[in-house]
């Protein structure tokens, strides 16, 4: 009990630090960053293909505008909670440089977290305002401007960077058993795009895809975020989703403590 509380003191105490030096490297590879951000441009994609439909006549609920609002908030929700954690912790465990963050007194989890939030200023800077702006000419209201509307936003999206951040954690502590991880992160990649809201409003699938989805964490990571900026949800519904959204942040981070401790034991055991 007293290590543990030794660790995260030392880690709060750390965080700043590891905030700045990520912010830094961030700024330095800015390139790479953008390069990043445009391959996360698809809900553009699907903006123009679903306005193109809605201009015959409305989808459901959906109209051109409403479809808009939609899609540009999707882009939004993926720059602010996206992680390219498994990519990074894949090569480092693979090349063996994940022995110099072992040795550290900081968990690598956190450096890693903190390297993540870091790039998300930069990201936002660049995504949110033109976007925010375009929410506000082509559906005006949409924008949450209440406290407690407000306050449920930010929860959604912290919640989502959550489940995103320690899923690739999982996916990427997996590369400590087998060749590469990548490929199963490309897996999980396919069932998001389609269960999470990120290429088509799930209120379109049929009602049992939608239970399939709601069970599921890839729509607390996109669709929930998205119908809670656009107001689209009852408060009594949208409280339900973010505490569901929660629980899948623990689960998922506990799943991922799980597969670090068990794959840093026989990454040790190998020489590592």
């Amino acid at each position: 009990m007293i290590g543990a509380r030794g660790s995260l003191a030392r880690a709060l105490r750390a965080y700043p630090t590891l905030l700045r030096v990520g912010l830094a490297e961030a700024v330095a590879y800015r390139a790479e960053m953008l390069v990043w951000m445009l391959t996360t441009t698809m809900p553009l994609v699907s903006l123009a293909l679903w306005s193109a439909v809605a201009a015959e006549a409305p989808v459901g609920r959906f109209t051109q505008a409403r479809f808009g609002a939609y899609f540009l908030a999707t882009l939004v929700v993926r720059q602010l909670t996206g992680s390219w954690l498994v990519w990074s912790l894949n090569q480092e465990i693979k090349s063996g440089t994940l022995s110099q963050r072992l040795l550290r007194p900081i968990h690598p989890l956190v450096s890693y977290s903190a390297e993540n939030l870091s790039a998300v200023p930069l990201r936002a800077a660049l995504a949110a305002p033109v976007a925010v702006v375009a929410l506000f000419v082509i559906e005006p209201g949409a924008l949450p401007t209440t406290p407690g509307r407000i306050a449920l936003v930010l929860a959604s999206l912290v919640g989502a960077w959550a489940i995103n951040f320690f899923t690739m954690a999982l996916i990427g502590a997996l590369a400590f058993f087998v060749e590469s991880s990548t490929a199963i992160f490309e897996i999980w990649l396919v069932a998001f795009g389609v269960l999470s809201g990120y290429l088509v409003p799930l209120e379109l699938f049929p009602r049992w895809l939608q239970r399939v989805a709601a069970a599921l964490p890839f729509r607390y990571t996109v669709a929930f975020p998205v119908e809670a900026i656009l107001g689209l949800l009852p408060l009594g519904a949208a409280v339900t989703n973010l505490l569901i959204q929660w629980f899948y942040v623990g689960a998922c981070a506990a799943g991922a403590m799980l597969a670090w401790r068990a794959g840093t034991k026989r990454f040790a055991a190998f020489g590592g």
